[in-house]
């Protein structure tokens, strides 16, 4: 296991990533205009929704989903404090896995958010 949880993932899922939607166009592509809907603004905010994807990234335990959704959820200008608060959530929701997994989200997210920050 890296001690990156965030660009680190991004980068080891990538090619495999690739692959799969070389082999399932179709797919990918279906699931690019939902992933597209869902997270467009409404009467919830891009940041919003990517703070609760991030949430929900936490409770089935997906480090690349993690990954993905601690990058744009800085993207889209959340704090350490908001992501911090979000992942607070899925203790109350998921109990002792969340505690793992909640502190792998906020190490990718500072991860993101210091890249972001030039704080590198």
């Amino acid at each position: 296991m890296s001690t990156s949880h965030g660009k680190v993932v991004r980068e080891e899922l990538r090619p495999h990533t690739r692959e799969l939607r070389q082999a399932i166009p179709d797919v990918y592509q279906g699931y690019r205009e939902l992933h597209d809907a869902a997270l467009r603004p409404g009467v919830l905010d891009a940041k919003t929704k990517e703070l609760i994807a991030l949430a929900i990234a936490v409770s089935k335990e997906c480090d690349g989903c993690i990954a993905a959704h601690a990058h744009a959820a800085v993207a889209h200008g959340a704090t350490p404090q908001e992501a911090a608060e979000a992942l607070g959530v899925t203790f109350l929701m998921n109990g002792g896995p969340a505690t793992v997994y909640g502190a792998r989200a906020f190490a990718a997210f500072r991860e993101f958010h210091a890249e972001r920050s030039g704080q590198e």
